[in-house]
C-alpha cells in the first residue's frame, strides 16, 4: 500500500499544471494561482503554465503580479492575441491607459472582426480622453454585438465628452433597454446634460429617482436656477431630510429666500456655518440675513469671521465696514477700509464714508482730505453726497481755522 501512496502522490506532484488546469475550471483561483507558479518554476519554458498563471492572478485581482506573467508570455511568444488581449484589460483596469491602448491596438488589428479588443481599446482611448478616436472601435465593437450595454454605455460617453449630448442619450437610454443594471448610467447623462445647459432634459431624468437624495437635490437646483423657487423648495427639503450637508442647506436656504421664507433659512445657513465653519460665502450670507434681521452686532461677527476665514475675500470686509458704521463703530469701520486699501480698493464711496467716520470722531484734520478725495473720484457720478460733502467741507473748515 505504502508504495501505491507514494506512487500516487509522485504523479500528482509531477504535473502541477495539469492540477492547476482543474483548480481554474473549479474557480480555485488561490490554488491554481500555487500550481501554476509550481509549473513555471519547474519548466520556464512552458507558456500555457505561464500564460494560466497571469489568468489566475488576474482572477485573483493581483493586477501587478498578472501583467509580469503576461509579460513573460509576450517575451517569448511577441504578439500571442490572448496574451496581448488580457494584458491590455489589466492596464486598462488600473487605469494606465497608455500602455493598455497600445496593446489593445496591437490585438484589434490582429482580429479586427472580434469584439472585446474594439470594446476594450474604445474604452482606454476614452481614459486617454480621445473621444473621436474612441468612437471607431466602440461602433465597431457593436456593429460585431449590438446587444452589448457596456459598448452602448462607452459610445454613449465617447460622444457626451465631445459635447453632442442629445446624441449620446441614445446610447444610454439603449444600455439601460438592455440591461436594467445600468439605470444609474442616466443619472451621468443627466450630469452631461446640465453641463450643456440642458436643464429641462437633466430634470427630467432626475425625476425619474424620486429615492435618490442626490438625484433630488440636483433636481432642486435646477428648478432653483430656472426661478422655480416654490417647486425647488420641496425636493431641497427632501435633500436635507436625507442628506443633511452644508450645501444642501445652502441651497434650501437660497429656495426659502427666493421664494420669501427668509425665516426658514436663517436656521438652515447657521447650521451650515456650523457644518463648514471656514466657509465665506456661508458666513457672508449668514451676516446679510442677520443684518436683514435687525442683528447688526451678529451680522458683524460673521463678517469678521468670514474676513478672518480669508482675509483677501474683498466682500468681507466691505459688508463688515458697513455693518460697523451703522454700528456707529467707525474705529472699526476704518480698519475694515483700510484692509480694502492695502489690496487695492479704495472706490469714492469708501472716501465718503472714511470722510463720515472722521467727522463723526471729530478728527476733522482727516476728515477734510478724505472728504476732498471722495469729490475728486466721484466726479458728478454721486451729486446727492457730493453736496453734503461740500457743506461738510465748509463746517470742518470753519472748525480748523478756529483752532
Amino acid at each position: 500500500m505504502v508504495p501505491l501512496l507514494l506512487l500516487a502522490f509522485w504523479l500528482q506532484a509531477a504535473d502541477p499544471a495539469a492540477d492547476g488546469m482543474k483548480a481554474l475550471e473549479g474557480q480555485q483561483y488561490e490554488e491554481a494561482a500555487k500550481l501554476f507558479a509550481a509549473a513555471v518554476a519547474k519548466d520556464k519554458e512552458d507558456i500555457s503554465a505561464q500564460f494560466h498563471l497571469g489568468l489566475s492572478l488576474s482572477l485573483l485581482n493581483r493586477d501587478a503580479e498578472a501583467i509580469e506573467a503576461y509579460r513573460k508570455v509576450l517575451a517569448a511568444k511577441p504578439g500571442l492575441f490572448e496574451a496581448q488581449l488580457n494584458v491590455g484589460v489589466l492596464h486598462l483596469r488600473q487605469k494606465e491607459f497608455g500602455e493598455a491602448s497600445a496593446l489593445l491596438d496591437d490585438a484589434r488589428k490582429q482580429k479586427p472582426a472580434e469584439y472585446r479588443p474594439n470594446y476594450y481599446l474604445g474604452e482606454a482611448l476614452l481614459g486617454l480622453g480621445k473621444l473621436e478616436e474612441a468612437e471607431a472601435p466602440l461602433r465597431a465593437a457593436l456593429a460585431i454585438d449590438a446587444k452589448r450595454p457596456e459598448a452602448m454605455l462607452g459610445l454613449g460617453r465617447a460622444l457626451a465628452r465631445q459635447g453632442r449630448v442629445k446624441e449620446s442619450a441614445t446610447w444610454f437610454e439603449s444600455a439601460v433597454q438592455a440591461d436594467a443594471s445600468y439605470r444609474d448610467a442616466l443619472l451621468e447623462l443627466a450630469s452631461y446634460h446640465e453641463q450643456a445647459k440642458n436643464r429641462d432634459a437633466a430634470i427630467a431624468i432626475y425625476k425619474q429617482f424620486p429615492d435618490n437624495p442626490g438625484a433630488r437635490e440636483r433636481m432642486g437646483v435646477l428648478l432653483l436656477e430656472g426661478g422655480q423657487a416654490a417647486d425647488a423648495v420641496a425636493e431641497l427639503e427632501n435633500a436635507v431630510k436625507t442628506s443633511p450637508t452644508a450645501a444642501n442647506r445652502f441651497a434650501l436656504a437660497t429656495a426659502y429666500l427666493k421664494s420669501k421664507q427668509n425665516d426658514k433659512a436663517l436656521p438652515l445657513i447657521a447650521a451650515a456655518v456650523r457644518q463648514e465653519p471656514g466657509n465665506v460665502e456661508l458666513r457672508l450670507t449668514l451676516g446679510r440675513l442677520l443684518r436683514e434681521a435687525k442683528n447688526l452686532p451678529g451680522a458683524a461677527q460673521e463678517f469678521y469671521n468670514a474676513a478672518q476665514a480669508d482675509p483677501k475675500a474683498l466682500a468681507a470686509w466691505r459688508e463688515l465696514a458697513s455693518t460697523l458704521f451703522l454700528l456707529g463703530n467707525y474705529q472699526g469701520t476704518l480698519t475694515a477700509f483700510d484692509k480694502l486699501r492695502a489690496q487695492g480698493e479704495e472706490p469714492p464711496a469708501q472716501w465718503y464714508l472714511r470722510a463720515l467716520c472722521y467727522d463723526r470722531m471729530q478728527l476733522y484734520k482727516e476728515a477734510l482730505p478724505a472728504y476732498e478725495k471722495f469729490l475728486a473720484l466721484s466726479d458728478g457720478k454721486s451729486p446727492e453726497e457730493e453736496f453734503k460733502a461740500r457743506q461738510r467741507i465748509r463746517v470742518v473748515k470753519k472748525v480748523l481755522d478756529k483752532k
